[in-house]
């Protein structure tokens, strides 16, 4: 580990911040281009509160995506890994969603946080 640091301390700090990244992410989950895509939208609407999210989870064997509802009776949404609607398993009048995925909340395993809006 200190000669890595060492390299990059003598090499261009923008190349081995590029390899390192590269090393780092190697056995990472890679995000659809299509979730890429949505990220891309939200960053161009106005600013929400509470701020947009996009998580990702592993549900039935899949990998799938999770974008909260923006408020109160909205739905959230839950998207598979090519960002085909799943269906909307909470929110609404209700709170329990459009009853598509009742057994999504219990269910979902590894959450990881994808993209917060920071503005």
């Amino acid at each position: 580990m200190r000669y890595v640091l060492m390299i990059c301390l003598m090499a261009s700090i923008g190349s081995c911040n590029n390899k390192a990244a590269k090393d780092n992410n190697s056995n990472a989950v890679t995000t659809p281009k299509c979730i890429k895509a949505m990220i891309t939208k939200f960053e161009k609407e106005p600013k929400q509160n509470p701020p947009r999210k996009i998580y990702r989870y592993s549900f039935n064997e899949s990998v799938v995506y999770y974008v909260p509802a923006l408020c109160c009776d909205m739905f959230s949404d839950l998207y598979s890994n090519d960002c085909t609607l799943l269906g909307h398993p909470d929110g609404g009048i209700t709170g329990k969603g459009d009853r598509t995925l009742p057994d999504f909340t219990t269910e979902k395993k590894e959450e990881q946080l994808v993209w917060q809006d920071k503005r």
